[in-house]
């Protein structure tokens, strides 16, 4: 067997996408039957450990930061060329549908720390206007961002080798979705951000979801 075969980045993110999916499908199924049957409670995926990370605003962001407040949270990085601008905008679309849910937060991790300053990040959430008092824009240790990403959000995140690259800016892969946290720090739902239809089909079920959630001990 060759090895190196099974250990390159095409081979790891087939195996990364399948398990998204899987998890993806799983939760769908979950979160129609919900819909269908509102006495019925959502899954819990995986429980968000604690964390200490670092906001646009320069703030400390942790786990009791969050506690009591639902949250959406996704993965991306201000240089990105791809899905992120979309998926940024998506989640302001979330914001303005659900700004009046006073216990509602957002959390953008960044994959790419490095360059993603909380000047950076500050920068590219005016970009989108963002609510910075209800939005957080996450930077800090690369490995702790990343243990949190792929251990408790289930979010995939990986460096692009040099070698792999099609273009300057193509950094890093990772994943488009949209994971709901309850109030308890688990991840009980998600959304697929990159979707074409996201406005008239997942926006809604989206919205429904996290208010079914904020409804929730």
């Amino acid at each position: 067997m060759n090895n190196s075969n099974s250990n390159s980045p095409k081979v790891q993110w087939l195996v990364w996408g399948f398990l998204s999916l899987t998890i993806l499908a799983i939760t769908s199924a979950f979160i129609w039957t919900r819909l269908m049957s509102p006495g019925r409670p959502l899954p819990v995926i995986s429980e968000v450990r604690p964390f200490t990370l670092t906001n646009q605003l320069g703030q400390s962001i942790t786990l009791d930061s969050l506690r009591g407040q639902v949250w959406i949270a996704d993965i991306i990085f201000t240089r990105c060329p791809g899905p992120c601008a979309k998926l940024t905008r998506q989640l302001a679309v979330i914001q303005n549908a659900l700004r009046d849910e006073h216990d509602v937060r957002f959390v953008s991790l960044t994959a790419d720390p490095t360059y993603d300053t909380p000047a950076v990040l500050q920068r590219y959430a005016k970009r989108f206007g963002a609510n910075q008092e209800r939005w957080h824009f996450l930077t800090g240790l690369k490995s702790d961002i990343y243990r949190m990403a792929h251990e408790d959000l289930k979010l995939i995140v990986e460096e692009t080798k040099p070698e792999d690259r099609t273009n300057v800016e193509d950094l890093f892969l990772h994943s488009t979705q949209l994971m709901l946290v309850d109030r308890h720090g688990r991840v009980r739902a998600n959304f697929n951000g990159d979707f074409p239809e996201f406005d008239q089909q997942t926006l809604p079920a989206l919205a429904e979801t996290v208010r079914a959630l904020l409804k929730e001990k």
